[in-house]
């Protein structure tokens, strides 16, 4: 079963600027929760790039501590720069799909639109969506203030 979460942010840059530092993949591990995201292979934009991402607690301060995490693989899907970024989640644990969309607000303005499409069980996705939901908006609000 797919369920759904969706937020959007406003950004104090471009919509170029914003998607640049969207599609920066590793330098999402600065703003992205108890998150370190790296490029799985050469290709670093564009279709077909693999993105790996271990979100965990104190993983980065403690390495005994990686054991207790999620490692998320995905796979760009689509690619429309400089508005929208599409993935799939194909790691055993997080499947799904995800859109990372930028909207023009003026020349010096844009909003970061997130959406995930998370495969689960109801009952699962219930339990666990208010813990994702809070990890991304500190996640989104820590990229704002990244861009200020």
């Amino acid at each position: 079963m797919s369920n759904s979460l969706a937020l959007t942010v406003a950004v104090p840059l471009s919509q170029e600027q914003t998607w640049r530092a969207v599609i920066d993949w590793r330098g999402q591990s600065k703003w992205m929760l108890q998150t370190t995201v790296w490029v799985d292979g050469e290709q670093e934009s564009g279709i077909g790039t693999k993105i790996a991402a271990f979100t965990g607690p104190l993983h980065r301060l403690y390495p005994r501590f990686k054991k207790f995490g999620l490692l998320d693989l995905m796979e760009v899907t689509a690619w429309h720069p400089p508005i929208r970024c599409e993935v799939i989640h194909y790691g055993s644990i997080l499947k799904g799909s995800g859109v990372f969309e930028v909207e023009a607000v003026d020349d010096s303005h844009s909003l970061f639109h997130w959406s995930e499409e998370i495969e689960a069980p109801r009952a699962v996705f219930l339990l666990v969506r208010p813990f994702i939901l809070i990890g991304v908006k500190i996640s989104l609000a820590r990229f704002v203030r990244q861009q200020e």
